[in-house]
C-alpha cells in the first residue's frame, strides 16, 4: 500500500489526545451509497497501519460496493477528521474515530465510494480555480421511545418555531451542541423548528468535503445523544402526516482566491454573472437529479404544497416558496440555497451533483428565467403554467426515470455509482409498490 504522508503537527495532536483520554479503540468510518455510516473498529496499536491505508474490509458486504469476486477494499483515513468520541470517555478509557475514503488494492480511489465522488468534484473545481463552500441545514425529529427502546410515531414535544421551550428536547439539543463542539464543530445556531418535535442545529460554512463529513457526523451524533435520553432522532423526510417534514437546505458559494465569485455590488441584486449562470445550471438539471437529493419513497411525501417544502421549479432573491433562494447576505456571504434536498440524501452525492450542475451552468454561460417573487403555493395551476413553473417529480419512480436520462449525472457520479444507485432505488420502489399499506387496509378492507 502507498505510504501516507502525515502532517507532523496533526499527528502529534492525535497522539496527545490518545494519551490524554486513554483511547483504546478506533472506529474507521465510511458511508455506503445511501450515506449510511459504517465502521471497522481496531485497537489503537494499529493506528500506524490504519494511517498507511492497510486496514482491509469486505466490499461485497456493503450496499452497492464490490462484487464478491472483487471484494477486497481498503480504508484510507482522513487525519483531519480524528476526534475522541465524547460519550465514550470514562475514567481511564475512551474511543476515537476517523472518517475514511475507500481505496482499491492498488491504492487508487475506489469509484464506488461516495466520498471519492465528492473529492473528485472538489478537485475538478479546483482545476477551474474554484473552491466550493457549503453550509447545510439538516432538520430532524425527536420521537418518544417505548418501554423496549423502539421509536414511536409520537413527537417528543408540542413546541413551535423558535419557541424557547424548557423541556427534554431543549436538553437534548444542548447536549448535542456540547458534543459537536467537543468534536471540533463550529455551531452557529440551534432552535426548535416549525413542526412538533422538530429541531435544527446549524454549523458553519466549510469546504464541500468537510461539510459532507460534518453532515455525516452530525446525524451520527444526534442519534446517539437522543438514545441517551430514551428518545429516537429521525432524519426521515416526512415521518408524521399533516405536519411539516424535514429538509436539508444546501447553501453553496464558489470562491476564487478567497473572493466570493457570486457577488457583484454593481448588480441590482448584488449577484454576479457567475451566480446567474450557476442558478441556471441548477434550474436546468435539478429536476432530473432529484433522485439523488431526495432519494427515498418518503421524500416525495414531503415535497407537496402546504408544508413549506419547495416542490416547484423557480428561483428568487427572497421568496421561500421557490426551490432556489438567494439569502439576503452579500459580499463574502453571498450564497445560493437549494431548498428541496432532504436529510435522507447521501450528503457526498447530493453536494457533488448540486455543485456540478451549477458549475456546468457557469460553463454554458446562460441566464436563468426570471425570478418569481410571488407566493407560488397560493397560485393557481394556470398562473404557475403561465410563469413556466414546473413541478419536481412527485414520486421516486418518476425521479429515477429522469435520473437515468441525465448525462451530467452519469458523467459526474461515474458509471459505478450511477448504475448501482439507480438499481438500488428501483428495488426500493418495487418493494414499496408491492407492499399493502395500512392506508389501503383501512380504506378498502371493509368497503369491499
Amino acid at each position: 500500500m502507498t505510504q501516507l504522508t502525515v502532517r507532523n503537527e496533526k499527528y502529534e495532536d492525535i497522539k496527545n489526545d490518545i494519551k490524554k483520554f486513554h483511547v483504546e479503540l478506533l472506529h474507521l468510518q465510511f458511508v455506503d451509497l445511501e450515506g449510511i455510516l459504517k465502521h471497522v473498529t481496531i485497537t489503537i496499536d494499529q493506528l500506524e497501519d490504519a494511517l498507511k491505508g492497510k486496514i482491509m474490509f469486505d466490499g461485497s458486504s456493503i450496499q452497492g460496493f464490490s462484487p464478491i469476486n472483487e471484494s477486497d477494499l481498503y480504508l484510507m483515513p482522513d487525519i483531519d477528521t480524528f476526534s475522541v468520541i465524547p460519550w465514550s470517555i470514562e475514567e481511564g478509557y475512551a474511543e476515537g474515530r476517523l472518517l475514511c475514503s475507500v481505496l482499491n488494492p492498488d491504492s487508487t480511489p475506489y469509484e464506488g465510494d461516495p466520498r471519492n465522488v465528492l473529492k473528485k468534484t472538489v478537485e475538478k473545481a479546483a482545476g477551474l480555480g474554484y473552491s466550493i463552500s457549503i453550509g447545510p441545514e439538516l432538520e430532524f425529529f425527536l420521537f418518544s421511545a417505548d418501554s423496549e427502546g423502539n421509536p414511536t410515531s409520537t413527537p417528543q414535544d408540542n413546541g413551535g418555531y423558535f419557541e424557547p421551550a424548557h423541556d427534554l428536547g431543549e436538553k437534548v439539543r444542548l447536549e448535542i451542541y456540547r458534543t459537536l463542539k467537543a468534536m471540533g464543530f463550529k455551531i452557529e445556531a440551534s432552535h426548535h423548528e416549525v413542526a412538533m418535535g422538530q429541531h435544527e442545529i446549524n454549523f458553519k460554512f466549510m469546504d464541500a468535503l468537510i461539510s459532507a463529513d460534518n453532515a455525516t457526523t452530525y446525524k451520527w451524533v444526534v442519534k446517539n445523544i437522543a438514545k441517551q435520553f430514551n428518545l429516537h432522532a429521525s432524519f426521515m423526510p416526512k415521518p408524521v402526516q399533516s405536519i411539516n417534514g424535514s429538509g436539508m437546505h444546501v447553501n453553496i458559494s464558489l470562491f476564487r482566491e478567497e473572493q466570493n465569485i457570486f457577488y457583484d455590488k454593481a448588480d441590482p441584486c448584488g449577484l454576479s454573472d457567475s451566480a446567474y449562470y450557476f442558478i441556471n445550471g441548477l434550474m436546468t438539471h435539478l429536476e432530473s437529479l432529484t433522485a439523488i437529493t431526495n432519494p427515498t419513497v418518503n421524500s416525495y411525501k414531503r415535497l407537496v404544497p402546504g408544508y413549506e417544502a419547495p416542490c416547484y421549479m423557480a428561483w428568487s432573491t427572497s421568496n421561500r416558496s421557490t426551490l432556489i433562494r438567494i439569502p439576503s447576505s452579500r459580499g463574502a456571504g453571498t450564497r445560493i440555497e437549494a431548498r428541496h434536498p432532504d436529510p435522507s440524501a447521501n450528503p457526498y452525492l447530493a453536494y457533488s451533483v448540486i455543485a456540478e450542475a451549477g458549475i456546468e451552468g457557469i460553463r454554458m454561460k446562460q441566464m436563468p428565467i426570471d425570478p418569481v417573487n410571488e407566493d407560488i403555493f397560493n397560485m393557481s395551476n394556470e398562473e404557475r403554467k403561465s410563469l413556466k413553473i414546473n413541478n419536481l417529480p412527485d414520486n421516486l419512480e418518476s425521479a429515477i426515470k429522469l435520473l437515468e436520462g441525465n448525462s451530467l449525472a452519469k458523467d459526474k457520479l461515474g458509471d459505478h455509482v450511477f448504475r448501482e444507485f439507480i438499481a438500488l432505488k428501483k428495488v426500493e420502489w418495487e418493494e414499496y409498490r408491492n407492499t399493502v399499506h395500512d392506508w389501503e387496509l383501512k380504506r378498502y378492507q371493509l368497503k369491499y
